[in-house]
C-alpha cells in the first residue's frame, strides 16, 4: 500500500501532481544553472555571432570579457589570418571564446588543423553537414555547436552528436535557410524536437527579445546584427552608419536560388533583383555576385556595389555601442522581465 503524505490527503490526482511538480522545481532552484553558461563556461547566455568581416579578435575578446561568448568569424579569414586572431584574442581575454566555421570554407581541413594546433576549445559550425567534423573536433576535446534553420536539421545535429544547437530565424542578416521560418515560430518547434542546449538567433538585439525566446524554450541567444554594429566590430564605419536605423523593410532576403541572403537594398541589391525578375540563370547570378562582394560592402565600405549583409533588427538600432554595454543592457532587461512573470534567470 502506498503511503500518502498528509499534505496530499483530500486532493485529487491533478492537484497532487501540480504540488509535487512545484516542490520538485523549488528543490532544484538552489543548484539549477543555465545550460548554455555551464556548457561554455561563461557568465551570461549571450553568444556573439561570428559574422564575416565583423568578428575579429577585438569584438570576440570584448564580448567574452563582458561575460558572454565571443566568436571569431573564420568565414572571412585566410587560415594564417585566423591563427593570428586566435593568438591575439587569447592575449586579450582569459575567458572562453570560440570560432565560427562555415563548413563550405574552401580550405576547411587546413582551418580545422589550425583550431587543434591553437587549442581552440569551442567551435560553432554552419552552412553544411554537422556530421562531417563533429567527431574530429570532439576527439580533440572541442565543444561543438551547429547553426540550423529548421527542426529537421536540428534533429540531424542531435544525431551527429553536437553539444548545442543554434536555431536561426530568417530575420537574421546574411545567409539564411530556405525555409523562411521566423524565430518565434522556429524556437518552440526546435525545443519540442531536441533536448540539446538551444540558442535562439535572428532578430535578437534586446533584453526583451532575449526574455521572449527564453520563455519559448531557448537556453540562451546568439546576437549578430547588434554586435556587427558595435564599436569593436571590424566592419567599416560607413557600413555601420548605413545600417543603423534603417527603415523597416530596407533589408530583404534575396539570391534564393543560390543561397538565400538578407541584404540592405542598394545598387547591387537592385541589380540582383532585376536579374532574378527576368529569369537569370544560376550561372548569370554567380557572375553578377562575383567574388569579394561582402568584403567590399562590409569591410571596405562600398555602399553601392558591395553586399551589405545585416538583419531586420537593424531598424531598431540607432547608435554604435561598446560590446560590454550591449551585454550589460541585455542581461539586466532580460532578468527583470523574466522575474516579472515569476521565472528565475539562472545567470
Amino acid at each position: 500500500m502506498v503511503d500518502i503524505p498528509d499534505r496530499f490527503r483530500g486532493m485529487n490526482a491533478s492537484s497532487v501532481a501540480f504540488v509535487s511538480h512545484t516542490a520538485f522545481v523549488e528543490s532544484k532552484k538552489h543548484y539549477m544553472k543555465n545550460r548554455v553558461c555551464e556548457l561554455f563556461g561563461i557568465r551570461y547566455p549571450i553568444v556573439q555571432g561570428g559574422m564575416v568581416w565583423c568578428s575579429g579578435w577585438r569584438l570576440a575578446a570584448a564580448v567574452s570579457n563582458a561575460g558572454g561568448l565571443g566568436l571569431l568569424g573564420a568565414g572571412s579569414m585566410h587560415p594564417d589570418t585566423l591563427r593570428e586572431h586566435i593568438v591575439k584574442c587569447r592575449a586579450a581575454t582569459d575567458r572562453p571564446f570560440g570560432v565560427n566555421v562555415p563548413l563550405m570554407y574552401p580550405e576547411i581541413d587546413k582551418l580545422m588543423q589550425i583550431l587543434v594546433e591553437e587549442g581552440v576549445k569551442i567551435v560553432f559550425t554552419s552552412a553544411g553537414n554537422p556530421a562531417l567534423y563533429t567527431d574530429f573536433l570532439h576527439s580533440h576535446g572541442i565543444i561543438v555547436a551547429h547553426v540550423v534553420s529548421s527542426t529537421r536539421f536540428a534533429l540531424k545535429c542531435e544525431q551527429a552528436g553536437v553539444d548545442a544547437v543554434v536555431a536561426e530565424g530568417f530575420e537574421a542578416g546574411g545567409h539564411n535557410g530556405r525555409e523562411e521560418t521566423s524565430t518565434l515560430c522556429l524556437i518552440p518547434a526546435v525545443r519540442r524536437a531536441v533536448s540539446l542546449p538551444l540558442l535562439a538567433a535572428g532578430g535578437i538585439a534586446s533584453g526583451e527579445a532575449m526574455a521572449a525566446v527564453m520563455m519559448l524554450g531557448a537556453d540562451g541567444v546568439q546576437v549578430g546584427t547588434r554586435f556587427a554594429l558595435s564599436c569593436e566590430s571590424s566592419a567599416h564605419a560607413d557600413f555601420k552608419k548605413r545600417c543603423l536605423g534603417r527603415p523597416e523593410g530596407d533589408t530583404m532576403l534575396t539570391l534564393k536560388s543560390l543561397s538565400p541572403t538578407r541584404l540592405v537594398k542598394n545598387d547591387f541589391f537592385f541589380q540582383v533583383d532585376e536579374a532574378q525578375k527576368r529569369g537569370a540563370s544560376l550561372e548569370e547570378l554567380r557572375v553578377l555576385l562575383g567574388k569579394g562582394r561582402a568584403k567590399k560592402g562590409i569591410f571596405e565600405g562600398d555602399l553601392q556595389e558591395g553586399e551589405l549583409e545585416i538583419g531586420q533588427i537593424a531598424s531598431t538600432l540607432t547608435r554604435e555601442q561598446p560590446a560590454a554595454e550591449i551585454v550589460t543592457e541585455m542581461v539586466a532587461t532580460c532578468r527583470i522581465l523574466l522575474q516579472s512573470v515569476g521565472e528565475k534567470a539562472f545567470f
